[in-house]
C-alpha cells in the first residue's frame, strides 16, 4: 500500500497541538504532557495513524504517543484526528532509534503494528523487534516489559517470536491468524490492515511480556 505525499506536510506538522517538537525535552516528564499519571503507550511506526487514533479514543484514561518518521505520513495522521479532542495522544515525528532521549522509565506497552519487514537477512538489524531495539526499549519501560505486534509477514514474525524468546520474554498471546481466531483478542484495524482483511491475507500477533 502506498501513501500520497503531502506537500504541505511541514505546515500541517507544525501547526499541530498534537506534535510534541522536542520530546527531549520531556524525558522523564510526559505525565507532564498529560496532566495524570495514567499508563503510556508508544507506538512506534504509527504511519498514519488509524491505529493509535482509535486506540486514544476507545480507552480514554491511557495516555498514547505515536511515533513516526516519515513526515507526510505525520501529517495524513494529523489529519486523521481532525477536529476531534483527544486529551490522551501525542504525537512525535522523529527516528525510533532515538526513543531513549525522549523517555525515561515511563513506557508501559510498545505497539509494533505492520512494521517494515526488513526481509533481508542483511537488514535484519532494523527491524523493531531485533535486540538492540529491545535494548533500547529496557531502557523506557517503567517496570515490566510489554509489546504487541501485528505483521502479515511471515519472516519478520518468525524473527520477531525468536528474538523475544531468546531476550527472556514469555507470550501471553500468539495467533497465526488474529482475525480468524476464536478468543477474543482486541484488535484495532490499522490502515494496512483493513486492506488485508479485504484480501483475506493471515495476520500474525503475538502479546510478549517480562515482568521483572
Amino acid at each position: 500500500m502506498r501513501y500520497n505525499v503531502l506537500k504541505n506536510a511541514n505546515e500541517i506538522i507544525d501547526n499541530s497541538s498534537y506534535l510534541v517538537k522536542t520530546p527531549e525535552v520531556y524525558k522523564g516528564k510526559w505525565k507532564s504532557i498529560f496532566s495524570n499519571d495514567n499508563p503510556i503507550c508508544l507506538e512506534l511506526g504509527m504511519g498514519r495513524g488509524s491505529f493509535i487514533i482509535e486506540m486514544a479514543k476507545t480507552h480514554p484514561n491511557i495516555n498514547y504517543i505515536g511515533l513516526e518518521i516519515d513526515k507526510s505520513q505525520t501529517a495524513s495522521a494529523i489529519n486523521n484526528i481532525k477536529n476531534q479532542k483527544l486529551n490522551n495522544l501525542k504525537i512525535i515525528c522523529r527516528d525510533a532509534k532515538d526513543i531513549i532521549n525522549f523517555f525515561g522509565k515511563e513506557i508501559d506497552t510498545i505497539y509494533l503494528t505492520f512494521s517494515e519487514p526488513w526481509p533481508k537477512k542483511q537488514d535484519e538489524k532494523k527491524r523493531f523487534t531485533n535486540i538492540s531495539y529491545l535494548k533500547l526499549y529496557d531502557r523506557i519501560f517503567k517496570k515490566n516489559k510489554h509489546i504487541i505486534l501485528k505483521t502479515d509477514n511471515k519472516i519478520l514474525f518468525q524473527s520477531a517470536l525468536e528474538s523475544l524468546s531468546n531476550y527472556w520474554y514469555t507470550f501471553d498471546k500468539v495467533s497465526l491468524d488474529l482475525h480468524n481466531d476464536e478468543r477474543k483478542i482486541e484488535n484495532v484495524l490499522t490502515d494496512f490492515e483493513k486492506q488485508y482483511f479485504k484480501e483475506h491475507r493471515k495476520i500474525y500477533y503475538v502479546d510478549a511480556s517480562f515482568k521483572g
